[in-house]
């Protein structure tokens, strides 16, 4: 037994266009008025959750920018020579 799947799905191939052949037009004006209605259908909100009665919050998320004022600049840094005296160091250096 083969399962080439040419040969199994033949017969399907077969039946369709059989029935293309036959009735495309007609096919052809269902699936467009079928399309139609689920244009509409979607668009009047067909594919939106329901949300549960009763008492909900709603939540819309959002981004905020808001502007701030310069940042005022840090004070400079002082820098002192440190001799070996002042830290405690017995060495001198000449």
């Amino acid at each position: 037994m083969k399962l080439n799947p040419a040969e199994v799905l033949n017969p399907v191939f077969n039946c369709l266009d059989a029935l293309i052949q036959d009735y495309g037009v007609y096919c052809y004006l269902v699936f467009v008025w079928l399309s139609v209605a689920v244009i509409a259908w979607v668009l009047s909100g067909g594919l939106r959750r329901k949300r549960p009665q009763g008492n909900s919050a709603t939540v819309i998320p959002g981004i905020i920018i808001t502007i701030r004022p310069p940042m005022h600049q840090p004070p400079p840094f002082i820098i002192a020579d440190v001799g070996p005296t002042w830290n405690g160091d017995d060495e001198t250096t000449d």
